[in-house]
């Protein structure tokens, strides 16, 4: 038996077809475009998603050695989403989570005295990185796509919801908790929309969707709209909770960082909502069907692949991502060079959305090298920012796009000073996708069953910490921040 895994991410779509060993049978990806219409917002047409995901799951299709018994699905989180509930037309651009334009309504709202409730309510912070309040902006700033939404017409969700509907072809409007507890809009301990925070952001809750267990009969796919295929969908799950369940993080304490277009770093705090230092947040890992459900305290770095991508197509430093490794290390550091890389803001610890990137140390010495150099050591430094404010971390798990690159992950192993490890398929948002739906459909018996396919790649002890490179990087987020 194999599964279909669709993970449809933030600059593309991956379709992965993964036997009931845990072993990938094959791939399909495919990218969709990106739109920046002013500076800090960042756009997505989910009809590109769509057609991406088509694309994805067809190669991946065409690859496989046996035909899936069922899908499993995770996405990129907080993205705010419409379609007509009929015809599955978007009427506009998602807003992304990357996007920043609700800054201005994140002020005022904590100016109001709103944030300690909607914190204690949904374990977040006021920030424009999560959906609601892109919903409020959409209802001041497009009154006419609004009204589709108040009149009924419209649905709002995050990508989980849309790729389900246009899978489904219109026949589900759900959601999971791990993509809820992301919207600001779910209560932690209530499990359900809470109407109190529906109200202060001004949406209607007609419009939001059902919320399902992660993994169980979600829907079924309709032939004549995803390639031809009737299969139950078992699984569902943002990202970075199918991260956390790909690396069989599942009991409590357990901890994985997913390096992607940003770092998220997630500890499994088992039945408990755990209330986090400041900067971490409180989340959803994910719910079973007879309505349990395992929480998590999460670190959300926005910029780290992001920020090598730059370096490729904004500055033209390097042709590939997978280059920076090399061009890194033909320099033995960044030459005093650090960078910044607060592209849209700073994330967790800070939470500074006004923060732009800055790169401090250069001189006429200063090289190309030493640049991509200073990017790969500032997401180490960043994701110690977000460690150091964690309980005791024995070992990090490591996954995603940027954890094959082993300099960055021998200078994280000896920033953090604990063991780095990276598992044989690093692909584990879409692997924990896998699993999700494998798990509700009787591919696999157990999660105990689960944690025998995850095998070692490589492990990486910790050597000497350059203790003074990191508090170079603290005073350049000194500088870089609008907060001090």
């Amino acid at each position: 038996m194999s599964v279909l895994a669709i993970d449809a991410g933030t600059t593309g779509v991956t379709a992965l077809v993964v036997t009931d060993e845990g072993r990938i049978d094959s791939r399909g990806y495919e990218e969709f475009a990106q739109h920046f219409p002013h500076p800090g917002w960042v756009e997505h047409a989910p009809e590109e998603i769509w057609q991406a995901t088509l694309a994805a799951c067809r190669t991946a299709l065409e690859g496989a050695s046996a035909a899936p018994t069922c899908v499993g699905l995770t996405n990129q989180r907080e993205t705010a989403v419409l379609w007509d509930r009929r015809t599955l037309a978007a009427p506009r651009r998602a807003i992304v989570w990357q996007d920043r334009r609700t800054a201005e309504i994140c002020a005022r709202l904590r100016e109001a005295g709103h944030e300690p409730r909607v914190s204690d309510l949904t374990g977040l912070r006021l920030d424009p990185y999560f959906t609601a309040t892109k919903l409020t902006w959409l209802a001041s700033h497009d009154p006419r796509v609004w009204e589709g939404v108040t009149s009924g017409n419209t649905v709002v969700g995050t990508v989980d919801s849309y790729v389900v509907a246009r899978l489904t072809a219109g026949a589900r409007h759900v959601t999971d908790p791990s993509n809820a507890s992301r919207t600001l809009l779910y209560g932690l301990a209530s499990g359900t929309w809470e109407e109190e925070l529906c109200e202060l952001f001004g949406v209607p809750s007609h419009a939001l969707p059902e919320i399902v267990p992660n993994h169980g009969e979600i829907g079924r796919t309709d032939p004549a709209a995803f390639l031809g295929l009737d299969l139950p969908i078992t699984g569902m799950a943002g990202d970075q909770q199918a991260a956390l369940f790909g690396q069989t993080c599942f009991g409590a304490g357990e901890v994985k960082c997913t390096y992607g277009t940003g770092s998220f770093l997630l500890v499994n705090t088992g039945a408990e909502i755990v209330r986090p230092a400041a900067g971490l947040l409180s989340t959803v890992a994910w719910q079973t069907p007879s309505g349990e459900r395992t929480y998590a305290v999460e670190g959300a770095i926005f910029v780290t692949g992001a920020a090598v991508q730059w370096l490729r197509d904004g500055l033209g430093l390097i042709s590939t991502a997978p280059e920076s490794e090399a061009v890194a290390r033909t320099v033995p550091d960044s030459g005093g060079v650090v960078f910044v890389p607060a592209l849209t803001g700073l994330g967790a610890p800070h939470w500074d959305p006004d923060a732009r990137g800055t790169i401090t140390g250069i001189t006429r010495g200063t090289t190309r090298a030493h640049l991509v150099r200073a990017t790969l050591e500032a997401i180490a430094f960043e994701v110690r920012d977000v460690v150091e404010t964690m309980p005791e971390v024995a070992a990090l798990k490591a996954d995603g796009g940027a954890s094959s690159n082993d300099l960055l992950m021998q200078f994280q192993a000896d920033q953090l000073g604990v063991p780095v490890e990276r598992p044989v398929v690093q692909e584990t948002t879409a692997l924990g996708a896998a699993f999700l739906a494998g798990l509700g459909s009787g591919v696999w018996e157990s999660t105990d069953e689960l944690r025998k396919t995850w095998r070692l790649e490589r492990r990486f002890e910790p050597g000497q910490r350059d203790d003074a490179a990191y508090e170079r990087w603290r005073d350049a987020v000194r500088r870089t921040s609008t907060r001090g």
